[in-house]
């Protein structure tokens, strides 16, 4: 799809041309005086009466009129250049593409070296290019009856630049454009509805992966999990007419099995709440309730692609959570695979119970270190709102290596603490050595620390994105609809990974 190009030639076609403006230029200079001259120095008085807007995110087409072979000129704004830092160019380009998509462009060509300033590189630039590309033009087809109309969408991009070798700009393009692919895999995982998407079809998906990148593959059937003792995640499944899958993909990124990164992803296909039923609206969406097992998926594809030399456990626990004679009840005790025994007060807290088992079998499988995903509470979004993932360690050093991966993906994440009160509620059980759920005072906490009560001392980081992991309207760098959010921030951990001593 893309073309690396170092010289203009204004007798080459393209539909579109995009050029990026910080502020009116004094005198146009390169390839922009080329054009001006063609134009017979009509865009030196566009420039000059304001017409072509610097201001972020406007975007202004020109039409040509046969003057070249470029039929318009998209001049897009980027704001003031103190203000312009990579996520800010990564979503102006995404609201470009958009606005591209929607007007049915099938070829563009890209004037890299405009959009360069300050410390952003051209290669910083053709990685958010890459990914804001796949991430913007995102779409889930769903299940409408499908027109005879052929859809559109560009299919071909060209990228001019000076300032550096082809074959590198290339690579940092195809980089960020599979960190923004997998992240519309994790996507496409979580807006497939829960008759389409059951634990079976998961573990399907994930065997998929394993034979596309050559992962090691495990998948424990029930009978695997009877024998094992997983009797948090057997016990959410009880209700269930579908069987549990506990899911366990490894990666060899070095030569010995050392220094493990272990990814936990909770599966839970369709949430009803169990008999701790939910209300009518409240129901409706929990088909979504897997976000963290797709985001741990999407990072694996991530992985699978570019091969970083660190080694990684995949570990999703996957069920639904129904309601038959036979389902869990409130005020059951069950016991995990760990040994220790939970006092069930919630059967809608179900999350963090297939997730014990998981933690545990991640370490059984060598993991040093542990980082869970889950849409895990409803409180975490009264904490802190629908765009920022909630998070709790028990090790600030891996906590450190987590919150830079999310900022250098662009995923906002806000730490809530676990004081040794916290951890007296979670154990507060009179006749179990846990309470799954110690009641809605400070809820996100208290999930999140049952949690950990499973890590014990293996450095250990819980994300919460209940709030982040679907969005209610469509934004730049994607549609309403499932966002694939911690796909990135836990590829980038696996890439940028330093042991902790």
């Amino acid at each position: 799809m893309f073309q690396i190009k170092t010289k203009w030639d204004l007798s080459v076609s393209h539909q579109g041309l995009i050029i990026g403006v910080y502020d009116r230029p004094a005198k146009l200079e390169g390839f922009l005086a080329e054009v001006d001259h063609a134009f017979d120095g009509h865009l030196t008085e566009l420039f000059k009466n304001n017409d072509i807007s610097g201001k972020r995110k406007e975007v202004t087409v020109i039409h040509t009129l046969g003057k070249f072979h470029i039929k318009k000129l998209i001049f897009v704004g980027l704001g003031k250049e103190k203000n312009s830092g990579f996520d800010s160019i990564k979503e102006t380009l995404g609201s470009v593409f958009k606005q591209l998509q929607k007007q049915k462009f099938t070829e563009v060509a890209v004037a890299l070296d405009s959009f360069v300033r300050g410390e952003l590189s051209v290669l910083d630039l053709a990685y958010a290019l890459g990914e804001a590309y796949n991430l913007a033009t995102y779409q889930f087809e769903g299940y409408k009856q499908k027109s005879n109309e052929s859809e559109k969408h560009i299919k071909e991009m060209t990228i001019y630049s000076e300032l550096t070798e082809p074959e590198e700009i290339y690579a940092a393009l195809m980089v960020g454009s599979i960190y923004g692919q997998a992240t519309n895999s994790a996507r496409t995982l979580v807006n497939l509805p829960g008759n389409m998407l059951t634990a079976t079809d998961l573990a399907n998906y994930a065997a998929e992966l394993a034979k596309k990148y050559n992962f090691e593959l495990e998948i424990l059937e029930k009978e695997d999990m009877e024998k094992l003792g997983m009797g948090a995640l057997l016990a959410v499944n009880q209700g269930s007419e579908q069987p549990p899958k506990m899911i366990v993909l490894k990666y060899d990124g070095k030569d010995e099995w050392t220094d493990v990164i272990g990814l936990v992803g909770k599966g839970i296909t369709f949430d009803t709440g169990g008999y701790s039923l939910k209300t009518k609206d409240g129901i409706v969406g929990m088909k979504t309730d897997m976000a963290g097992a797709a985001a741990v998926l999407g990072a694996m594809e991530i992985i699978g692609e570019l091969r970083p030399e660190q080694n990684v456990v995949a570990v999703i626990p996957s069920t639904d959570n129904m309601i038959n004679g036979g389902a869990l009840k409130p005020d059951d005790v069950i016991t995990s695979m760990s040994g220790k025994t939970i006092e069930v007060l919630n059967t809608d807290a179900e999350g963090r119970l297939v997730l014990a088992d998981a933690v545990t079998y991640a370490k059984h499988h060598g993991a040093h270190y542990i980082i869970d995903v889950a849409t895990l509470t409803g409180g975490v979004i009264v904490a802190l709102g629908e765009e920022t993932t909630g998070a709790l360690t028990n090790h600030e050093g891996l906590y450190e290596q987590v919150i830079e991966a999310a900022l250098e993906a662009g995923e906002q994440m806000w730490r809530l603490p676990i004081f040794p009160k916290d951890k007296e509620r979670v154990r507060s059980s009179k006749i179990a050595d846990l309470n799954n759920s110690p009641g809605r005072e400070g809820h996100a906490i208290m999930g999140g620390a049952f949690v950990g009560e499973f890590a014990e001392d293996t450095p250990w980081v819980h994300l919460d994105i209940a709030g982040t992991s679907v969005t209610k309207r469509d934004y730049d760098l994607g549609p309403a609809g499932a966002t694939g959010v911690m796909t990135r921030t836990l590829a980038l951990l696996v890439e940028t990974f330093e042991p902790i001593k």
